[in-house]
């Protein structure tokens, strides 16, 4: 066993550990490309965080989060729509059409299904 894995299997909850296994399972099918990247998300306790990735060259193409256009402190279905309209707004000016959807070990329900229905509603193919 490596160091990192150590940490985490000491640090993490039982809640995270089950996140983080059921992430390495997407991960092992969702990949992106340039034309077509993973969208990935983050549930912090205040902020929703989004990036569109390409996974051939390791980079980030778009990216995007609550804070930019919400000044509450926590984030809620309505806010995750929002983001999810500003993803797409921000990845149509880039030249991105469609996206390899990747909830990131996240159950898709509440603020994670919303963010994913506002990037359709703006125009992202999923």
């Amino acid at each position: 066993m490596s160091g990192r894995e150590n940490i985490v299997d000491t640090m993490a909850t039982k809640k995270d550990l089950r996140r983080l296994k059921i992430k390495k399972s997407i991960r092992r099918n969702v990949f992106g490309t340039a034309n077509r990247p993973r969208m990935t998300i983050f549930r912090s306790n205040t902020t929703l965080y989004v990036q569109l990735v390409d996974d051939l060259k390791g980079a980030t193409l778009v990216s995007a989060n609550s804070k930019e256009f919400s000044d509450k402190k926590s984030t809620n279905k309505e806010v995750a729509g929002e983001l999810g309209k500003k993803v797409a707004e921000k990845a149509k000016a880039a030249g991105i059409e469609s996206v390899v959807f990747d909830r990131n070990g996240y159950l898709y329900h509440g603020k994670v299904k919303a963010l994913a229905e506002g990037a359709r509603e703006g125009g992202l193919k999923f």
